[in-house]
């Protein structure tokens, strides 16, 4: 997890990359990843964006159940020139996105925490995206492992994209593949991961 006085001490996910491959393998005629320089603001608010029926956010996620306008996902820091540009996207612009998508998958820390409201639920990334118009979200309740996310991730995709499971069947297998590896087998690798939304099968 990442607080906003962190921000400017952000180690690279090296395996962030790795997440958008396994996308390109499974649909390899349905899907526009962007990494690196071009992974930034101006793509959220691009039409491949609003019509995206999957959107795979793998980066760092910050929740603040304090100040909530702190909490948002890091896009890239820096333009293709190498410039400095501000690559925070917050709930605020979040919730100001217009999106189709009948997936979100917020591979990062935390993404499914927030500040609790009466009358209202929890105010964080997870709701953030659903007002935007997502039907199903996947988020993390803590710290996610760069190497072990990616995994997970791997077998989320199979069983979602080649093996046709729901949603929550699918993450479900992606869970047990992980538990069945030695290196991964304790729960706090696997389990963080949770499905909000519509459980069926994607339309």
């Amino acid at each position: 997890p990442t607080s906003g006085a962190d921000r400017d001490s952000l180690n690279r996910l090296r395996l962030s990359a790795k997440e958008a491959e396994v996308l390109v393998k499974f649909a390899p005629e349905s899907v526009t990843s962007y990494s690196g320089f071009s992974a930034n603001t101006a793509t959220l608010q691009s039409d491949d964006f609003e019509r995206a029926s999957i959107v795979h956010l793998a980066t760092h996620g910050f929740a603040d159940d304090e100040t909530p306008a702190r909490t948002g996902v890091m896009l890239s820091l820096f333009d293709e020139s190498g410039n400095a540009q501000d690559g925070f996207v917050g709930l605020r612009d979040i919730y100001e996105l217009r999106m189709n998508a009948e997936l979100v998958t917020l591979s990062a820390c935390d993404t499914a925490l927030g500040r609790e409201l009466a009358g209202e639920g929890l105010l964080g990334l997870t709701q953030g995206f659903m007002y935007a118009g997502a039907r199903r979200v996947v988020a993390s309740l803590w710290p996610a492992s760069d190497r072990a996310t990616a995994e997970l991730m791997e077998h989320f995709y199979a069983g979602l994209l080649r093996d046709g499971l729901a949603p929550d069947a699918a993450l479900a297998a992606a869970k047990v593949k992980l538990r069945e590896n030695r290196r991964f087998r304790d729960p706090y690798y696997w389990s963080a991961f949770v499905l909000h939304g519509d459980w069926r099968p994607l339309d």
